[in-house]
């Protein structure tokens, strides 16, 4: 539990807030080195939350585990491992370079999916509203005229009564 707590600091701390900032510095001085570092970070570190995920649920029981987490995370921002900019350079760029296009398309489709699904939804939601009025609009149209009226009790009428079964304010 101890190793958790510690694990989800140190990742929160020093893989996010800590190059979130460094990435703020980058923009704002228009250093371009920095800028491309901390790009390269971002899209290492985006690929590291999504496993980080997956393993927490299948191997988190492994010993040391949250250490392993730790030391990557460290070994990620480090300026003398520079460990993102090599998987992102080594591993990243190149896959995703060969499959940029694959990737391109399947996110289009999955935008118009999307789009066509959202409006599935949304004439169905319609339907069932229009449903329900007319059903309900239906039901009072066809109910006793007693049922349906409202009668107004005056704060008057409620003291009288209240007084005439005790009922004291």
């Amino acid at each position: 539990m101890v190793s958790w707590m510690i694990s989800r600091a140190v990742v929160l701390i020093f893989g996010t807030l800590y190059p979130a900032y460094y990435s703020y510095k980058a923009v704002k001085t228009k250093n371009v080195k920095e800028y491309v570092r901390w790009m390269m970070y971002w899209i290492v570190f985006a690929l590291y939350t999504v496993v980080e995920t997956i393993t927490d649920l299948t191997v988190a029981w492994f010993p040391l585990y949250y250490e392993i987490k730790i030391a990557f995370v460290i070994w990620l921002l480090s300026p003398y491992t520079r460990g993102a900019s090599l998987i992102y350079r080594k591993c990243l760029h190149p896959l995703l370079s060969s499959k940029e296009r694959e990737i391109d398309d399947y996110i289009v489709q999955a935008k118009e999916r999307s789009y066509e699904t959202m409006m599935n939804f949304g004439k169905q939601g319609l339907s069932i509203a229009a449903t329900a009025a007319v059903s309900a609009a239906v039901k009072a149209s066809s109910a006793p005229p007693h049922s349906s009226q409202t009668t107004y009790v005056s704060e008057h009428d409620t003291w009288e009564q209240n007084e005439l079964f005790g009922q004291h304010w």
